[in-house]
Order: C-alpha cells, then sequence, then structure tokens
C-alpha cells in the first residue's frame, strides 16, 4: 500500500493533523443532524458553511474553483481526524454536490457552470440531488426512459425518477435523460443540471425502514431548461459524463464513510468482552485493515485523474462490510443498548445498511465492473 506521507513530510502531515484536530474540537455542532426536511437542509448548509470559513471545505479541489488544491494525503489525514472526532456524517444532504456534481462539473463542465456552481456548493449555499435510477431501470442505467426533446435553444423533459436523495430539498440535480428519442442503450443520453423549482416540477417523499423520508420520487411534466446553462459534456453525451460521476461515487466519494467505518469497528473490538461474538468481531476488524489498506491506496492512486472502475472493488467490500458490522454490533450490544441510541447509532445504521449493496450499483453490478473491467473477463450474456 502507499504510505500516506509518500506525498510529503511525516512533519507536515502531523502539522496539518493537529490543525485539523482543533478545528474539529472547537467547532463540531453540539447536537445531532435531523435527517430529513427542512431542518436537515439548514443544518447540512450551516455545518458546510462553517466548515467552509473554517478552510476545511473542498481541500482537494482545485484553488481556482475554491478549494485549497491539497493533497490526497491530507484529504485522508482530515477524514481521520473528523471520524475520531465523531463529527456529523457525511452521508448527508451535502454529499451528492461535494462528491458527484462538483467533481462532474470541474471534469466536464464549462467555464460558466464551473463559476456559477462550484462556490455554491463548497460555501454551502445549494444542495444537489441525483437523478439517474428510473422505475425499472436502476443499475441497468443505459435503459433508461426519461426523455428531454430538444426545441430551440431549450431541453423539454418528461418522464420520471426515483431514489433521488434529498430532492425535497435540495436546488439543483444532475439528471440523465435521453435526448434521442430513436437511441438506446448508452447512446443519445444527456447529463444535464436541473433547478429543482422548475415549473413542472413533482417531487414525493419515500419513507425508509429506518425511519427518515429522505429517499424521493421526482416527476418531469414539461420542464423547460436551457442548453446552455444546463447540458454538461455536450448533448448525447452524457453516458461518457455519467461514467465520470460514477467513478466518483463509487470510488473515493465514500472514503470520509470508509474511514468512519473503521474507526467504529476499531471501537466494537475494544468494546467486546463476549467469547462468542468476539471472533465476528475479530474478522471484523481484520477486514477493516483491508478496507482502508485498499481505500487509501485508490485514493492516492487517484490523486492525478477520474477514479478508475477499481473503485468497485472497494464499493463493493464496504457495502458488505457495513452490514456485516451492523449485525455484529446489534447482536453485541443489543437494540436497546445506549450505544444504539440516537438517530446515528448502530440500530439505525443497521436497517440503513440493507440498502448499501443497492445503492451505486447493485452488488451483482459491482461485480461485472470487477470482473469485465479489472480482470478483462468476457462479458457476460444478457
Amino acid at each position: 500500500m502507499p504510505s500516506v506521507q509518500a506525498a510529503m513530510s511525516a512533519d507536515t502531515l502531523e502539522q496539518f493533523r493537529a490543525g485539523a484536530r482543533a478545528w474539529l474540537r472547537a467547532n463540531i455542532p453540539t447536537h445531532a443532524a435531523p435527517l430529513e426536511g427542512p431542518e436537515s437542509r439548514a443544518f447540512v448548509l450551516d455545518w458546510q458553511r462553517r466548515m467552509y470559513e473554517g478552510g476545511w471545505a473542498g481541500l482537494t479541489w482545485p484553488s481556482e474553483f475554491g478549494g485549497r488544491s491539497l493533497t490526497v494525503a491530507q484529504q485522508i489525514v482530515w477524514f481521520e481526524e473528523y471520524a475520531r472526532a465523531h463529527a456529523p456524517s457525511t452521508h448527508n444532504a451535502s454529499f451528492v454536490g461535494l462528491n458527484h456534481a462538483g467533481p462532474t462539473i470541474i471534469a466536464c463542465g464549462t467555464d460558466q457552470q464551473k463559476a456559477f456552481h462550484l462556490p455554491k456548493i463548497l460555501s454551502g449555499q445549494a444542495i444537489w440531488c441525483q437523478g439517474f435510477s428510473e422505475p425499472g431501470s436502476g443499475s441497468d442505467l443505459a435503459s433508461l426512459r426519461c426523455k428531454g426533446r430538444i426545441e430551440g435553444d431549450e431541453i423539454v423533459i418528461e418522464g420520471q425518477k426515483i431514489w433521488s436523495s434529498y430532492a425535497d430539498i435540495a436546488d439543483y440535480q444532475e439528471l440523465l435523460i435521453r435526448t434521442d428519442p430513436e437511441s438506446s442503450r448508452h447512446k443519445g443520453i444527456t447529463w444535464l443540471i436541473c433547478p429543482m423549482d422548475l415549473p413542472g416540477i413533482t417531487v414525493r417523499p419515500i419513507k425508509t425502514m429506518a425511519g427518515p423520508a429522505k429517499f424521493c420520487e421526482v416527476f418531469y411534466d414539461q420542464v423547460r431548461v436551457p442548453i446552455a446553462e444546463a447540458v454538461v459534456g455536450g448533448v448525447g453525451n452524457g453516458w461518457k459524463t455519467a461514467m465520470a460521476t460514477l467513478g466518483f461515487e463509487r470510488g473515493t466519494a465514500s472514503l470520509a464513510l470508509q474511514i468512519g467505518l473503521v474507526e467504529r469497528i476499531e471501537k466494537l473490538a475494544a468494546d467486546c468482552t463476549d467469547p462468542v461474538i468476539a471472533p465476528r468481531i475479530a474478522d471484523l476488524r481484520a477486514d477493516a485493515a483491508a478496507l482502508k489498506a485498499m481505500s487509501y491506496s485508490f485514493a492516492l492512486a487517484s490523486e492525478s485523474g477520474t477514479p478508475g472502475p477499481e473503485g468497485s472493488l472497494i464499493r463493493l467490500y464496504f457495502a458488505e462490510l457495513a452490514k456485516r458490522a451492523s449485525d455484529a454490533a446489534v447482536d453485541l450490544y443489543g437494540i436497546g443498548a445506549d450505544q444504539l441510541a440516537g438517530d446515528h447509532g448502530w440500530a439505525y445504521d443497521y436497517l440503513e445498511a440493507f440498502s448499501e449493496t443497492i445503492a451505486g450499483g447493485t452488488a451483482e453490478i459491482q461485480r461485472n465492473i470487477i470482473g469485465e473491467r479489472v480482470l478483462g473477463l468476457p462479458r457476460g450474456k444478457a
């Protein structure tokens, strides 16, 4: 595994770590983040704004786009201290903007799109959601049917999306539509920026078994967006743009979550005195060490560009480990124990974890990607 300190001296990293630790200690919110609704939006934007003003947002984003142009090693150190400080979960309403839309716009957007959207994302002025999945078109993203009809300098959108997290409180959506009605599969798809306050958009929240109604259905009825402002990567070139988005999503986007899971499993191991559960916790701890090594190696290797398909290895490993860890935690602590109390405890994670091997591409899709694009195996037959 490449060392976290490979890109800079140990002394410099430790100075950075000390600064991050001190700032987090002084600034972490004293109350838990609301999980849904306007209160969630206000909390997330306030916390993002506080990190931005403190100089802790967009650490690896280029400085010309409002970031700090720091190294991935420093980003890793920040996430380590963030997890140890029990800071608010990074898997919140700011996740898509910071980890999907922002990096995609940096990689594929126009100068105008970069200048307008990137500062809003970093400084806590805008929430983004994702409009990729549809009923009957989830992991098989190329089968999407939401249509965009080109009329002059506008695209008119008709159709439906589902599982769009936080769409009810979002300002913008990264949206995939089919702009060529004669096309099929990967051709004729367009990636665009859709303001969520446009006429013709209806959002219906979906309550999950974990409690909050953060997933949403989104319906589009004659929704008009200007091509010049909305389209990222070119009309009809959306599949290539979407692959950049999914590269970030399946690769470095969840690095903070992965580091957080490793920290929580270490706490499980420290708390475990049950001889029956101890072997499971020991296996989890070993697997967490493997996840950490893979995550750091991949993040450092991806520093110079868009993450590759190897990210699916980490995405799949993380998802399955999260399910096993939450299951073991419930068995260790008991469903009513103090360690499980609150919205962000292991009990909540246990229910949330059922979605981990579905979100971002199912476990089966991840295995196909690993087999075909990483190992070079023949494509499976439909």
